[in-house]
């Protein structure tokens, strides 16, 4: 079972679009997959099952401090092989809860240890843009950090804190020395664009082989497929650029942590 955040402290870089697509993509490959909403908005929950109104979700169980299993959250989704610990109102207020518990950066980490979640090979955490506890938690209890960026300006500026905060996490050996950056995606990709080939050419001259090949163009399907509660493999139904974006990544990444 590998564990990895999908971070930026940036919002609009595609952070839950990635997780939907490319824990479908790893399902679809014949994985199984959770996925973990640990975002206060529910955009991964929304994407994937809807609105859960009071359901019982992943704040309670990592308040429980290793007490409740995960299992009683998780659901189904419409891809086979895809389960989704989900996120509700009561998320927006578990930060300040945390704050409390002795042992809060390692909730989630407990949470997971916990739990026989040996029936996934997979497991992707939706993160907030914002890196407070639920972030540093998600970090802490997973072994790659996978960073979306957008072919913009402004998410290139921001870039330096989301690594240094994994760098901060990396070297103190009390929260996750083992933690790695698998690499970062590009997202939004426009070629017609000039600042899209900028900030790749940027990326890729910095970080090298850590930029993923593949990339994700913009594409207003994937907008839409949330509202469906639908991966984009099946809102468009296997046929689009979409499907094959995501297709690709899913395939780099296999590749990617077979050479690791």
């Amino acid at each position: 079972m590998l564990i990895f955040s999908i971070v930026n402290q940036k919002g609009g870089v595609l952070k839950t679009t990635l997780t939907v697509n490319l824990g479908a993509g790893l399902a679809l490959k014949g994985y199984n997959v959770l996925v973990i909403d640990l975002d206060s908005q529910c955009n991964l929950t929304q994407s994937l099952i809807g609105d859960i109104g009071d359901t019982k979700n992943i704040s309670e169980i990592i308040l429980s401090d290793g007490k409740e299993n995960i299992f009683d959250v998780i659901q189904k989704t419409s891809v086979e092989r895809l389960h989704i610990a989900p996120a509700g109102e009561s998320l927006a207020s578990a930060e300040l809860q945390m704050s409390n518990i002795m042992t809060r950066q390692y909730l989630l980490e407990k949470t997971l240890q916990n739990t026989f979640l040996n029936k996934y090979d997979f497991i992707l955490i939706d993160n907030s843009p914002s890196i407070g506890l639920l972030t540093l938690n998600s970090l802490v209890a997973s072994h790659y950090a996978l960073i979306p960026i957008s072919c913009e300006f402004l998410p290139m500026v921001g870039l330096k804190y989301i690594i240094n905060t994994i760098k901060k996490v990396q070297d103190d050996k009390r929260l996750n020395p083992d933690l790695e950056i698998l690499g970062y995606i590009l997202t939004l990709y426009d070629k017609r664009e000039a600042i899209t080939l900028q900030v790749e050419n940027m990326l890729r001259e910095r970080f090298g082989d850590k930029v993923f090949k593949n990339v994700i163009r913009i594409n207003t399907k994937a907008k839409a497929a949330p509202a469906k509660q639908q991966s984009i493999f099946h809102y468009e139904n296997l046929k689009g650029r979409g499907t094959q974006d995501f297709k690709n990544l899913t395939i780099e990444l296999i590749e990617k942590l077979k050479h690791e």
